[in-house]
C-alpha cells in the first residue's frame, strides 16, 4: 500500500472548489457572526470568553492524545499570562506551563512567521523534561533515523492498529522546508481551507518523535487566527475534535491511504469547524450568565472566599459542592466553610440540593427562572 506522501506529485493536493463552496460560505458566515457578537461584548467579557475558550482548547487538545491535564492549573496559567485577576491562582507544573505557552504563542502571535525554530520552541515547551512519559526523546529537533519508522498507531500493546507510516527521517528537512514555505506564502487559497490543509500536511509529515497532533492543531489555530486577523479565540476546534475523535482519526487514516484529492478531508474539517462555532454558544451563554450574576449582586458584601467559590461554580464546577470541598478550595476549616455557606443560603444565593449521598451538597440559585 502506498501512503499519500509516497505518491507521485506529493504534496500537490487537489480538491473540488465546487463541492466545498457552499460549506465554506456557511462556515465563513458563522465565523463572521460569532466574531461580531463577541466583539460587541466589551473588553472584560471578551477576555473572560477567551480565557474559557483557551482553557478548553489546551485541555481537549491534550485529551485527544490521551493525556489529562488539570483544568484549574491550565486556567490559572492562561489567566496569569493574560494578566487577568481570577482570584487565587492554582500553581501549574512545568508541563502545563509549556502547553499553555505553545498555544498562546500560536494564537496571540499569529502574524509572526512560522519557522523551524519556532516549531522547535513549541516542541521543547511540550516536553520540558526531554521525555515523553518514561521514554527519552529528541526534543526541539526533527526526529532521527535512530528512532526507527514513525508509525501512527492506536490500541493496546499486541493489538495495535497502524493508521499510517510517516515519511522517513532523512526526508524531513526538505519536507518541512516545503511545508513552511507554503504556509508563509501568499496565495489564493481561502485562509480557513489553509488551516485544514496545514493540519493534514503537518500531521502527515509527523516530524517529531511525539507531540505532532497537538502541534498540528496549534498550527491550524494559528492559521484560523490569521483568517480572523485576531489573536483572541472564541471557539475551540480541539474541543470539537475531542467529541468526534473516532471520526477524526478515521478521516485522517482514509486520507493517508487515498489519493492527492483531499476534498473529503476538507469537507470533514469544515463541518467540524462549523460545529465548533455552535459550541461557542455555550461559552458565550456561560460568560453572560456570570456577568448577569455579578450585576445582580454588585451591592452584596461577599468575602473573598465566597467570591472565589461562586466564580468556580459559575465557571462550571465538576461534581457536587460540599462543605469539605469548599474548605479545600478556600483553604479554610470546615467550620468557616459552613459559616460561609450558611450566609449565602440566607442571602438566597445558594441552596441545599435534594438529599442524596452521605454529604449535603449545594448549588447556585437559578435566578433566570
Amino acid at each position: 500500500m502506498s501512503y499519500i506522501h509516497e505518491l507521485e506529485g506529493w504534496p500537490g493536493f487537489q480538491w473540488s472548489s465546487k463541492l466545498l463552496a457552499e460549506r465554506l460560505a456557511a462556515v465563513r458566515h458563522k465565523q463572521g457572526r460569532l466574531i461580531g457578537r463577541m466583539e460587541a461584548l466589551g473588553f472584560t467579557l471578551r477576555a473572560e470568553a477567551a480565557l474559557q475558550t483557551l482553557t478548553e482548547e489546551v485541555v481537549k487538545s491534550s485529551e485527544i492524545e490521551g493525556e489529562i491535564l488539570d483544568r484549574e492549573q491550565v486556567r490559572s496559567s492562561i489567566a496569569r499570562r493574560m494578566g487577568m485577576d481570577i482570584g487565587a491562582l492554582a500553581p501549574a507544573d512545568r508541563h502545563v506551563e509549556g502547553v499553555v505557552e505553545m498555544m498562546l504563542d500560536a494564537t496571540e502571535k499569529y502574524s509572526e512567521a512560522l519557522t523551524a525554530e519556532r516549531l522547535f520552541g513549541w516542541h521543547a515547551a511540550l516536553f520540558p523534561t526531554g521525555r515523553s512519559g518514561m521514554t527519552k526523546i529528541v526534543v526541539g529537533a526533527w526526529r532521527t533515523e535512530q528512532s526507527g519508522p514513525m508509525q501512527v498507531v492506536s490500541g493496546p500493546i499486541g493489538r495495535e492498529h497502524v493508521h499510517y507510516e510517516a515519511p522517513a527521517a532523512w526526508r524531513l528537512e526538505n519536507e518541512m522546508q516545503a511545508f513552511l514555505e507554503w504556509f508563509e506564502s501568499v496565495g489564493r487559497t481561502d485562509p480557513v481551507l489553509k488551516a485544514a490543509i496545514a493540519h493534514l500536511w503537518f500531521v502527515t509529515i509527523h516530524p517529531f518523535e511525539d507531540g505532532n497532533g497537538r502541534i498540528a492543531r496549534a498550527i491550524a489555530d494559528l492559521a484560523l487566527a490569521r483568517s480572523e486577523n485576531s489573536g483572541q479565540r472564541f471557539y475551540s476546534m480541539s474541543a470539537q475534535i475531542r467529541k468526534e475523535r473516532n471520526a477524526y482519526y478515521g478521516i485522517l487514516e482514509a486520507t493517508q491511504k487515498g489519493g492527492l484529492d483531499i476534498t473529503a478531508w476538507l469537507e470533514w474539517f469544515l463541518a467540524c469547524l462549523e460545529r465548533a462555532f455552535d459550541g461557542a454558544e455555550a461559552i458565550l451563554a456561560n460568560v453572560l450568565r456570570k456577568a448577569r450574576f455579578w450585576e445582580l449582586h454588585a451591592g452584596s458584601s461577599l468575602n473573598d472566599r465566597q467570591r472565589l467559590v461562586i466564580n468556580r461554580l459559575l465557571d462550571g464546577f465538576e461534581g457536587k459542592l460540599t462543605s469539605s470541598k469548599w474548605g479545600k478550595l478556600a483553604k479554610v476549616s470546615q467550620a468557616t466553610a459552613a459559616r460561609d455557606i450558611e450566609d449565602l443560603i440566607n442571602r438566597g444565593i445558594l441552596l441545599k440540593d435534594a438529599a442524596g449521598g452521605r454529604s449535603t451538597s449545594y448549588s447556585l440559585v437559578d435566578e433566570t427562572r
